[in-house]
């Protein structure tokens, strides 16, 4: 058994929705299908009895080690805690090697619990000890640090129930909600509207209480001190008790309450000293320890917290009592889970003396014994939550509080006896204000329910009815993606709306390349989504992307779906057969939002049945107006683009719209068929955006193919009466595209200069100078800058294999270099020939072709 690869399918993929993890795993014959027989399936409930059913997902109903794996991962995350329930194994055509998928919630631990299923087969396998114990706790524990914490998470879920998209920015609290221009980003409880001045007053104790006095709010009077002697001197002019807390500080560290004697005074000063320079000493007022939560203008929450205490039972110590609290699921260190651990440090310790106790001693039956003065969760607190009873007044001083001080949410800590009544009528007052403030007290407090609070928040950032979502277009095919791509984008672009877009040369925000090279992958249309300057999305798709990392969105609202051909990478990737390369280019069809679209090409079958996957609506396109498609789509009241009379024509039901060939400058009058469908796949597109007729005929008209607005797809070129012709065309069915469109123009003499890819199958690369030779007079081959695992001359030898039949070609010569070749072609060109350049280095290559015009002037 080996496992030779994992991959993190981060978002929609072959497989699944789900985040999943991929690996190959290689089995002996052995163990191919001899989990039951060998016994490996009873040595694995015997090490794991929750592993559940091991059941086959073929139809030999066997059993490998893959599958017993590919379980084990899943039930050991299920064990953990993680809401996991999706697996798939599929074996590829190499015997004994599996393609094993599993659901992870977060992708760390999705590899911690692979790693243990792996040994856990293995320890099954020679029946060797396994600590199931010790493994749940590993993945229980990084779960636990990597996850997003109750506050974010409660936020992240009530955006996803929304249907607001988000990104993790960092390991910690930082996401993004919503794509593009319309992206909103929080940390934590504090959003990208909170004022940093705001949360720097928050800080400041001593300067919030100030602000809160010119307000009217009721607050406590105290001063900073200097050291515990004048901690002391402070103390009795404002008159015992009192409370000794940090300047600036957060979550309660370092505030110690109630203080009655000196020596208490003295260990509250070195634990605020721990936290802040400067310490303050305020006025201790009687009452309880409220929170109340809120958002803008509105109290959304409120809890009564009681500082972290012990019930005595007659039996136990404190220490005992402590730990047996601790014990609870719910407590853990840090935010993680609802409560905190409670810690006897030396507050907890001065606290118990204060009471005539220390950790040994064993309290009576029922006898509470305060383990803290202060009441925050972090410290080891519990809450009951108080929203409903809390006295209008008590909201607006806790609105005013918040709104002083500048904060769009804020956690206001009052102290009163009650929240029935006013604080002015009860002696209580507002003693602090937090930016950040946690949200696990009004989420699962101890007692009374839980609040909407991550609700709140969401809702103040995005309104009823925005789901922070940008136009986003997802195109792939075998050919035409990119023009496509470009073509949308520049309708989208006169539509007002400022476009990011990828392709197979880059990334482009408001048609300013931002990277280059091939950016058709998920990482690239990442990037677009995070920028704050784009308004519309447009992403080239990938097979590669789409089999390494899944989709970078969740939903698009136009799939477009060009074509499938015969020569787009079949072979890598465990992808054999055109069947199994629909299958992933279907990908983003079936990623369409209910209300979305897909755009699919009527004249190809593989394509027509990816209709029955798309959640939302299909726009087929085709140039045969009476392809038998398009005739029964259009019956059905359905919208379709298609050729009649030189023109295309989009229509539904009684409506048409009709764009003649001559307006559409990219068919070179309808001469060019390839371009023609890249044009319907466009229009389409534009038509279930939104776009208006009028923007679109306007867009048809401007866009020029050149090697700026398009570079490497049917540029042409004069040079000294000859045409050129630069494309990047790569594959058999883009050749025979272009072979023809070359054929309706006419050409005394016809030159190709071609190379091949290295990862293309060898009938691919032949069949590409098989069509060549049949079409052109004279080929002129070079090798490829990256051979992509080829041998030396091991392409050029297929591309002259491909050539030994050819119908037309007299001169064959290879040349060595992309450069020297062009410069070949270009000497021998005379007056009305023709020359098909298929570029390898684009940007490269045009720039070269460029230069050598501009010295003919």
């Amino acid at each position: 058994m080996e496992v030779k690869r994992i991959r993190a399918l981060r978002g929609p993929n072959l497989w699944s929705r789900h985040t999943s993890l991929e690996a190959l795993v290689r089995c002996a014959s052995e163990e191919c299908h001899s989990a039951q027989k060998s016994g490996l399936e009873a040595q694995l409930r015997a090490r794991f009895p929750e592993i559940g059913a091991l059941r086959s997902l073929g139809a030999d109903n066997e059993i490998s080690v893959a599958h017993a794996i590919a379980f084990a991962a899943l039930g050991l995350q299920a064990q953990a805690g993680c809401p996991v329930t999706f697996t798939h194994i599929a074996p590829t055509l190499e015997p004994g090697l599996y393609q094993v998928v599993v659901e992870y919630t977060e992708e760390a631990v999705g590899r911690l619990a692979f790693e243990l299923a792996e040994t856990l087969c293995r320890a099954a396998a020679q029946q060797l000890p396994f600590d199931l114990a010790a493994a749940l706790t590993q993945l229980r524990e990084l779960d636990e640090d990597v996850r997003l914490g109750p506050s974010t998470g409660a936020i992240v879920q009530a955006a996803v129930t929304r249907g607001i998209p988000y990104r993790r920015l960092t390991d910690g609290s930082l996401v993004q909600f919503g794509w593009g221009s319309r992206q909103r980003r929080i940390q934590a409880a504090e959003t990208d509207h909170t004022s940093a001045i705001a949360e720097s007053i928050a800080q400041d104790k001593e300067l919030t209480k100030k602000l809160l006095q010119a307000a009217g709010v009721p607050v406590p009077v105290g001063r900073t001190v200097s050291n515990p002697g004048d901690a002391w001197a402070a103390a009795c002019d404002i008159g015992l008790p009192v409370v000794v807390k940090p300047r600036d500080g957060n979550q309660g560290k370092g505030v110690t309450v109630n203080i009655v004697a000196r020596d208490h005074l003295e260990i509250a000063y070195a634990a605020a000293a721990e936290i802040s320079d400067e310490v303050m000493v305020e006025r201790f007022i009687p009452g309880h320890d409220h929170r109340l939560f809120v958002v803008g203008k509105h109290v959304i929450a409120a809890a009564r917290r009681e500082p972290p205490h012990v019930i005595g039972d007659g039996i136990h110590n404190v220490k005992e009592l402590v730990d047996q609290i601790n014990s609870d699921p719910r407590r853990s260190e840090g935010h993680a889970t609802s409560l905190s651990k409670i810690h006897l440090d030396d507050i907890a310790m001065a606290r118990l003396a204060v009471q005539g106790m220390d950790a040994n001693s064993v309290p009576t039956i029922g006898e509470r014994v305060t383990l803290r003065t202060n009441a925050n969760l972090s410290t080891g607190g519990s809450a009951t939550d108080v929203t409903d009873d809390v006295h209008p007044e008590v909201a607006a001083r806790a609105v005013e509080a918040a709104q002083m001080i500048g904060l769009d949410i804020c956690g206001v800590d009052v102290v009163c006896e009650s929240v029935h009544k006013p604080l002015e009528e009860q002696g209580g007052g507002i003693v602090e204000a937090n930016a950040a403030p946690g949200l696990r007290m009004h989420l699962y407090p101890s007692f009374g329910k839980g609040r909407p609070v991550g609700e709140a928040i969401i809702a103040s950032i995005f309104p009823d009815g925005d789901n922070g979502r940008i136009p986003l277009v997802a195109v792939a095919g075998t050919n035409g993606k990119t023009t496509t791509v470009r073509l949308i984008a520049h309708l989208l672009t006169l539509s007002g709306k400022r476009v990011g877009m990828t392709n197979s040369d880059g990334i482009y925000i408001e048609k300013r390349r931002i990277d280059t090279g091939d950016c058709s992958g998920p990482k690239s249309a990442r990037n677009v989504l995070l920028h704050p300057d784009v308004d519309a999305a447009v992403f080239e798709t990938a097979r590669g992307g789409v089999l390494r990392e899944g989709l970078a969105f969740d939903y698009c609202d136009v799939a477009v779906v060009t074509n499938i051909g015969m020569g787009d990478h079949l072979g890598l990737n465990y992808i054999t057969t055109v069947e199994d390369l629909a299958v992933v280019k279907r990908v983003i069809v079936q990623n369409v939002t209910p209300n979305g679209t897909a755009v699919l090409n009527a004249a190809d079958p593989m394509v027509v049945q990816m209709a029955a996957y798309c959640p939302g609506s299909v726009i087929f396109f085709a140039r045969d107006l009476l392809h038998p498609v398009i005739a029964t789509h259009r019956a059905q009241g359905h919208r379709a683009v298609f050729v009649n009379d030189n023109t295309i024509v989009a229509a539904q039901g009684h409506f048409e719209c009709r764009i003649p060939f001559t307006d559409i400058p990219l068919t070179r009058n309808g001469s060019i068929s390839f371009q023609i469908e890249n044009a319907m796949a466009a229009i389409a597109a534009a038509w279930s955006l939104g776009i208006s007729w009028e923007m679109i005929c306007t867009g048809l008209g401007s866009f020029i193919n050149d090697a700026a607005t398009a570079p490497g797809r049917f540029n042409m070129f004069d040079y000294r009466g000859a045409t050129l012709i630069a494309d990047y065309g790569h594959n058999p069915d883009a050749i025979l595209a272009l072979v023809s469109a070359i054929e309706t123009m006419s050409a005394k003499r016809r030159l190709v200069v071609i190379s091949g890819a290295g990862d293309r199958r060898d009938e691919d690369i032949r069949q590409q100078t098989k069509i060549l030779g049949d079409a052109f007079d004279e080929v002129i081959l070079y090798q490829d800058q990256c051979q992509r695992g080829r041998a030396d001359g091991e392409v050029l030898a297929l591309l002259r294999e491909g050539l030994a039949d050819a119908k037309r070609a007299v001169s064959i010569d290879a040349i060595n270099g992309e450069f020297p070749a062009i410069d070949n072609a270009l000497a021998r060109l005379k007056p009305d020939d023709l020359c098909l350049i298929l570029i390898d280095q684009v940007d490269e290559a045009l720039a070269h072709i460029a230069q050598r015009i501009a010295e003919l002037h």
